[in-house]
């Protein structure tokens, strides 16, 4: 599959669109903003349509990915912001830094990390991407450069962080980096018995600084799973056989999915059975035990283009994010719902959320984050989603607009209270709209 190809999906394979252009410069000043409707794409990690753009040019940024300057004494890295964390990963890693935030994976651009302002595991510890993020650059649509951060020129900083490519094209970025002893983990297991139990789990200010929870939505008990906690091990944590070796890890067996059929491979008889056997081998897993970095952080990387699996339709990940006063009772009545319409969730992943920050369409605020893989089968999914974003929005919570495929205007703006404030800061630096995606046209977004 060429690049123009990729361009036309989305990462879920539900959203599918066709842009008008593709560009692919070799650097900044190659890129020609301003002639046409344009968004940036990375590496095309997003579930839904925000890097997509029919009848519009996508300007890739992947050849764009140069590291600038690292300051190994201070932990500060400039890079391009169409390097991928996985190449980050591999700079830093063994100079004994780490990224301070980390998705569920790492074949994604630093850029688009940065407008989808990505969460990870230690978001109630460390917030988001964005607040350690020390200064970036955005193209506007003139091609003018501006240097930007929480300091300078701070209304356009926090636009574009969260900001979803509407803002600019986002060039360099210098982030503050987090130090490590080693490349492994020290993780546990916990098994959770149900909702209430993860979410008193999830809330312990323990010793742990990652911490995600694991549902198994297809066997009985609903919802149980394993909570699975994390810190960086310390060099006297490892084997005195791999003290002096302390940043290597051996790499994992990476499988590849290399046909897009036309039937799903999964289907819930398999994955139920899956879940079986995978809660059996988490949950005997109960004491503490050192782990590669990349085995706790990246499952998923381990196959390649795992979306084929889901088929031709693709998948919807539904992911909000609900505030802490009511979460147990919203999550609840979510999973009645999603059982009234007798859809099969394959993927449940809790996390828990301290402050948000200052970015206005930043998704976190403090509560809990529910994310949901379900197979795309009719229109009755789109109709029992409508039904969750109701449920959400009468809890005071959001939908994040990285995984999001299908959310409509009025809901969008039931969710993001703070969008004028942003909108203000979009319409002074892009009078014109030339930066607009499937999304924002979808949502209605920057007019």
């Amino acid at each position: 599959m060429n690049w123009y190809e990729k361009c036309q999906s989305s990462f879920s394979g539900y959203s599918i669109e066709r842009p008008a252009q593709v560009s692919r410069p070799e650097s900044y000043v190659a890129l020609k903003p301003g002639h046409i409707i344009s968004i940036a794409r990375g590496l095309g990690g997003s579930y839904g349509d925000a890097a997509l753009n029919a009848q519009g040019e996508i300007v890739l940024t992947n050849r764009l990915d140069r590291f600038l300057e690292f300051d190994v004494h201070n932990g500060i890295l400039s890079v391009e912001s169409g390097v991928s964390l996985a190449k980050i990963l591999e700079l830093i890693v063994k100079q004994g830094w780490f990224l301070p935030v980390m998705p569920g994976t790492a074949e994604v651009s630093l850029g688009g990390c940065i407008a989808t302002d990505i969460h990870g595991k230690n978001h109630w510890r460390v917030g988001s991407l964005g607040q350690h993020v020390i200064s970036l650059e955005v193209i506007t649509d003139t091609g003018v450069r501006v240097n930007c951060s929480s300091i300078v020129i701070p209304e356009l900083f926090w636009a574009t962080i969260g900001g979803m490519g509407l803002t600019g094209i986002i060039g360099s970025v210098t982030l503050q980096l987090k130090r490590i002893e080693t490349a492994y983990m020290k993780v546990q297991h916990r098994v959770a018995s149900n909702l209430k139990q993860m979410l008193e789990d999830l809330s312990q200010e323990d010793e742990f600084e990652y911490s995600v929870a694991w549902l198994d939505c297809l066997n009985k008990p609903f919802s149980h799973g394993v909570i699975m906690k994390a810190n960086h091990a310390n060099v006297l944590d490892l084997p005195i056989s791999k003290q002096k070796h302390a940043f290597l890890t051996t790499k994992y067996s990476v499988f590849q999915c290399p046909y897009l059929l036309p039937f799903p491979l999964v289907n819930p008889l398999l994955v139920k059975l899956f879940n079986k056997v995978y809660d059996y081998s988490l949950a005997k897993k109960e004491d503490v035990y050192l782990q590669a970095y990349p085995h706790y952080f990246f499952p998923l990387d381990r196959i390649k283009n795992w979306p084929r699996l889901y088929g031709k339709k693709g998948f919807i990940q539904y992911q909000c994010v609900i505030p802490t006063q009511g979460a147990y009772f919203a999550i609840k009545d979510i999973f009645k719902t999603l059982q009234k319409y007798k859809h099969p969730i394959y993927l449940a992943v809790l996390k828990r959320f301290g402050e948000g920050n200052l970015a206005p369409l930043s998704f976190p605020l403090p509560g809990f984050t529910l994310a949901l893989d379900m197979p795309m089968r009719g229109d009755k999914l789109l109709t029992c989603l409508d039904s969750l974003d109701e449920i959400v929005i009468q809890a005071g919570g959001r939908v994040y607009l990285a995984k999001d495929a299908r959310l409509k205007p009025k809901a969008f703006r039931d969710m993001y209270k703070k969008y004028p404030e942003w909108l203000a800061v979009k319409q002074h630096w892009d009078p014109h709209n030339r930066f607009s995606s499937s999304l924002s046209r979808r949502l209605n977004l920057g007019l």
